[in-house]
């Protein structure tokens, strides 16, 4: 919960900066975690929603919490391929909790980021609604059902069990942030800011603030709106105030207009973020009080050229993500999406696809922050189903699709890393003429609630479908297609008024090639950015289409895009893993069987404008990079020592990278990707352990059994290899080497002190590292 925690800090700090405002009142709006000491079952249970159930057998534990990602893997769990072979089924959590008498007649809301699926919520017995999606954030008013100083109970029930439910694994139970937020009846309704620029240039923009207050009280209410707008090093930029007579139980929008000079463009270099403080007033005190965080830029997509961010013109290059974090299945921290999105952009990718379905909302504040662009989709499935998840989204589309879209765009719509929405991948629902309404409705709900960004969905197979040809493709204001490249440069090109992007793409060099050379392709999308669970045939447990592994390795592949992709010099190696070509690529210079292994076929990615490659000290040659993008290979006849790639650029030196031969398994090298941990879940440190040989260098072919060990005040929260293969626990301490290498995810379970974390092996030397606690 840092985001809120953070924000309800940020406005302390802003109004004792700002003379407009009024001193702040205590009953101004509260929003707290609501994450600790939930009971939780994993079974259905017959009146679990009573208040009077007794719940003492239930384990005891804090949320965001998967469930199923706890195991065990079974083939014949119903999940089944989608799901990754982990358990589905029903979980109920309950929380006992009190609120003081001074908030007795005041709003107060339970809101959640996302339950995982079909959840009814009830609270002191009184059902409060249900919710089919899972990826969608709402919330219920517990006011009127509670007792002000006794003892209220709020249960909720997970239904997983009607599988298969998706293509890929979901999760199961309160796997997201919840919050309990309290307010004055006059108060912002949920996600009711909405922030715009226009005519934005270097020089000026136009800012406009769009509020929407309710008065739930129960007479008219005269209110004045101050809204600030903050500047991204925190300075006050500019003020305004509105006064509005909102009769009772009525709400109103109320619009304010703000001239900004030389505004600091958010960008994917220079990703600047400003700030918006609204707060509503009765005479002098404050009754509400919101921050919402936004950019300023502007972006347009040409039919000729392809996009353009702040008048620069720029592909999009993008990967698909599914929502799992590996070990911790979906109940990810923060910090492992941002460990993740950093290693992404360094591989020179800027832009991200929600595949298929919205994130939680701190992953947007992360694309915000790190600078990338996003492609935001809704759903993946309209009526028709799908194989493998003939169960899903599909059975509720007709009754909740606007209400899902509605909530999914308003919580959104201030990222300024968001610059299109997706309606859909892959829909195999029939979309000739008849049916064009199911994609204008949700078209033009979304504009009614935004009306600031493109729309566009993932076609499915456009040319047996005749979109290309049935008007279909024209109600979309970007034509975007998965796969068959050729297809949409012909579908541009008989029609060169239509804007086009890949919205989902392979690896192959090809599909580069396409959008590196033909100017008005927008962008594509990788499938995927990430190694994730589901979508596998056992004994496999997750797709390994990613150019990061699911621990968050680079792999071979991903530093071939980065040569492709980024302007930063760069060279990296990689070999055949068997004789004479055989076998996937992997970056080392110790073959398995050493007795067998004689002739390495090499590839060295790179950017540089020319590589020269050296085997125990002896060039091999100096080769020019090729027009089309090949990577530079060479036959190399093995023999251990060292390998090392130089590129070059006008003749001095830009890059290098070295291979050497591993001996002996010695040791294990303990590093983490963090000296400094807080106790918070959003906070996890990934510690990773490298068996290496007596010189240091890593030993890819031993595949021990690591144990970690923590003490201090911290815990392990997940253990993982990356091996697609492995149905080993993630909960456990141990987790056997795949080449070479495990890795911890650990977590503080105090609030000050060390943590030291152990990771030991049978005839290796054990590793050892330390984090500190900080507030």
């Amino acid at each position: 919960m840092i985001r809120y925690k953070l924000k309800n800090l940020v406005l302390v700090c802003l109004f004792a900066t700002s003379s407009l405002f009024a001193q702040k009142s205590e009953t101004v709006r509260n929003v707290v975690p609501f994450e600790e000491n939930w009971k939780f079952i994993q079974k259905d249970v017959a009146g679990a929603e009573k208040p009077d159930y007794n719940d003492n057998t239930w384990k005891t534990l804090s949320v965001p919490h998967d469930w199923s990602i706890e195991g065990p893997y079974d083939r014949n769990n119903t999940t089944g391929r989608g799901g990754g072979y982990l358990p589905g089924g029903i979980g109920w959590y309950r929380k006992s909790f009190t609120i003081p008498q001074r908030d007795a007649g005041k709003k107060i809301y339970i809101e959640f980021d996302g339950i995982m699926a079909n959840s009814d919520v009830w609270v002191n017995g009184k059902h409060l609604g249900q919710r089919p999606n899972g990826y969608v954030g709402f919330r219920y008013e517990l006011g009127p059902h509670l007792v002000p100083g006794k003892t209220n109970i709020i249960a909720v029930r997970a239904d997983n069990s009607v599988q298969p439910a998706s293509r890929w694994y979901t999760g199961a139970g309160i796997y997201r942030h919840v919050r309990l937020i309290t307010a004055n009846p006059v108060h912002v309704d949920q996600w009711g800011v909405f922030i715009t620029a226009k005519d934005v240039s270097d020089k000026s923009a136009m800012v406009n603030v769009k509020t929407a207050v309710l008065n739930e009280s129960g007479s008219s209410k005269q209110i004045t709106l101050q809204t600030a707008l903050y500047s991204p090093d925190g300075k006050i930029l500019k003020t305004s105030e509105s006064k509005q007579l909102i009769p009772a139980g009525k709400s109103a929008d109320i619009s304010q207009d703000f001239s900004v000079n030389k505004p600091q463009l958010w960008d994917i270099q220079t990703p600047h973020i400003y700030q918006a403080v609204t707060r509503i007033l009765s005479d002098k005190t404050v009754l509400d009080d919101e921050v919402t965080t936004f950019g300023i830029r502007n972006f347009r997509f040409d039919a000729a050229t392809g996009f353009y961010l702040n008048g620069k013109n720029m592909k999009i290059k993008g990967v698909c993500l599914h929502h799992d974090g590996g070990s911790v299945g979906a109940a990810v921290p923060a910090s492992i999406w941002k460990k993740r999105l950093v290693a992404l952009k360094e591989l020179g990718v800027n832009g991200i696809r929600t595949a298929h379905n919205p994130m939680a909302p701190e992953f947007y504040d992360l694309c915000d922050q790190l600078g990338l662009l996003v492609m935001d989709e809704t759903f993946d499935t309209w009526r028709a189903k799908k194989a493998n998840g003939e169960n899903g989204y599909n059975l509720y589309f007709d009754k909740w699709w606007e209400a899902d879209t509605r909530d999914v765009i308003k919580r959104d719509r201030n990222h300024p890393s968001i610059i299109m929405y997706s309606v859909g991948n892959e829909i195999r629902d029939d979309l000739s003429p008849a049916n064009f309404k199911t994609f204008t409705d949700q078209r033009d709900l979304i504009n009614r609630l935004d009306g600031t960004r493109p729309i566009t969905m993932a076609l499915f197979r456009p040319n047996s479908a005749k979109v290309y040809d049935n008007g279909f493709v024209e109600l979309m204001d970007i034509v975007g297609q998965n796969y068959r490249e050729s297809e949409l440069v012909a579908a541009h090109e008989s029609k060169p008024e239509r804007k086009v992007i890949g919205t989902e793409n392979g690896h192959q060099q090809e599909a580069w090639l396409i959008l590196r050379d033909k100017p008005y392709m927008a962008g594509q999308f990788l499938w995927t950015g990430i190694d994730y669970f589901g979508e596998a045939n056992w004994p496999s447990v997750g797709n390994p289409a990613g150019i990061l592994d699911r621990t968050g390795a680079i792999k071979p592949r991903g530093y071939q895009r980065q040569s492709w992709w980024s302007d930063k010099p760069m060279v990296y190696i990689s070999r055949s893993a068997g004789n004479a070509g055989g076998g996937q690529g992997v970056s080392d210079w110790t073959p398995a069987d050493f007795d067998t292994y004689d002739e390495a076929h090499v590839q060295v990615y790179s950017n540089c404008e020319e590589v020269e490659l050296f085997h125990n000290g002896k060039s091999l040659g100096v080769k020019p990079l090729a027009k089309d993008a090949s990577p530079f290979s060479w036959k190399v006849t093995f023999a251990p020592g060292t390998l090392k790639a130089v590129g070059k650029n006008k003749g001095k030196i830009a890059a290098e990278y070295e291979l050497k031969t591993a001996g002996k398994p010695a040791a294990i090298l303990l590093t983490s990707d963090q000296t400094k941990l807080s106790s918070n879940f959003d906070d996890a440190a990934l510690v990773t352990a490298v068996i290496v040989d007596e010189n240091g260098i890593p030993c890819p072919n031993s595949d021990n059994t690591i144990s970690f060990k923590v003490s201090g005040a911290g815990r392990i929260n997940s253990v993982d290899n990356g091996l697609m293969q492995s149905t080993e626990s993630y909960k456990g301490s141990e987790r056997r080497a795949n080449r070479g290498r495990a890795v911890a995810l650990i977590q503080a379970n105090g609030s000050k002190g060390k943590i030291e974390v152990l990771a030991s092996a049978d005839g290796l030397k054990s590793g050892i590292v330390t984090l500190n606690l900080v507030p």
